[in-house]
């Protein structure tokens, strides 16, 4: 009895120890987040000017950009030559099941003590309909969530090897929900998941495409775990579509309201809840996250 309560006793105490420990960096840009260690093969290396995508021109191992501000938590440091890559967690991102995150060091203000989180503040309506609107024609970018890129980003990865107007390889566009944390200053989830359960459920269950329409207001969410599309108004949605072989692989575009509807219960059903985790692919459900 007597050595079980000092192993707990000193378990305790290592606990505590580890927590006094923690290290924390502070965003100082917009800063692009990987679920891989290996920057310089994602980026080209050095001095690079290649980016390592998947047949669809999309950068798999970037999970979202992290907006300035951010704090992380950094569990690992990972020296990679002249620059040490960074192991972090973030109460801003939710990351897929066995997915972790990196952070380059670079992108980063180190600090011992935990940092106030990013501050923010939600946009009007009238702004955030504003910036989705102005968004219309971007590219699609898997995990970009910052409209105009990180011009940074070539100073720290590819030097002076980048093309003028090179937008893809500082990772300028949108994906679906990065198309709304952009148009919200990241006051909304950064995941489709998440966004499933996100604000009040709008009850649809049963009821037919233009039902669902009258239904629907300003900024509502349709949206099932893998894609979201935003409410405009009662005529028009807006959404980030990968299209693979088509000009550009997609990007932000504007389409009829009744339509898409029409597109999309031809494959899923309205449902008034979500269940299934990210495996459901026969339901989607309407959030209603701003209420005026």
């Amino acid at each position: 009895m007597k050595r079980f309560l000092m192993y707990i006793f000193i378990s305790t105490f290592i606990r505590i120890l580890s927590a006094d420990a923690a290290e924390y960096g502070v965003a100082l840009a917009a800063t692009p987040v990987l679920n891989s260690p290996d920057f310089a093969a994602v980026f080209g290396g050095m001095p690079g000017a290649v980016l390592k995508t998947d047949r669809c021109g999309q950068v798999r191992a970037l999970e979202y950009i992290a907006l300035p501000g951010t704090v992380f938590t950094i569990l690992k440091k990972l020296p990679a030559g002249s620059v040490t890559i960074f192991q972090v967690e973030t109460d801003e991102y939710t990351a897929p099941e066995n997915v972790r995150l990196y952070v380059d060091s670079r992108f980063l203000l180190a600090e011992s003590a935990a940092p106030l989180p990013r501050r923010r503040s939600l946009y009007s309506q009238e702004e955030i309909v504003l910036k989705l609107r102005a968004s219309a024609g971007s590219p699609y970018v898997w995990g970009g969530n910052v409209l105009n890129g990180i011009p940074e980003h070539s100073v720290s990865f590819n030097k002076d090897t980048i093309p003028d107007g090179s937008e893809r390889q500082i990772l300028t566009g949108l994906d679906c929900s990065g198309l709304l944390y952009h148009a919200t200053g990241g006051w909304t989830p950064r995941n489709t998941l998440q966004l499933t359960e996100f604000g009040q459920s709008v009850a649809i269950a049963g009821k037919q495409g233009a039902e669902i329409a009258a239904q629907l207001q300003p900024l509502d969410l349709i949206v099932w775990s893998g894609h979201v599309i935003i409410v405009l108004d009662r005529q028009t949605a807006i959404e980030s579509c990968l299209a693979c072989d088509t000009p550009g692989n997609g990007g932000v575009v504007l389409t009829p309201l009744s339509q898409r509807l029409t597109e999309i219960m031809r494959a899923r059903r309205p449902a008034n809840a979500w269940s299934g985790g990210a495996k459901n692919r026969n339901i989607f459900v309407i959030r209603r996250w701003y209420a005026l």
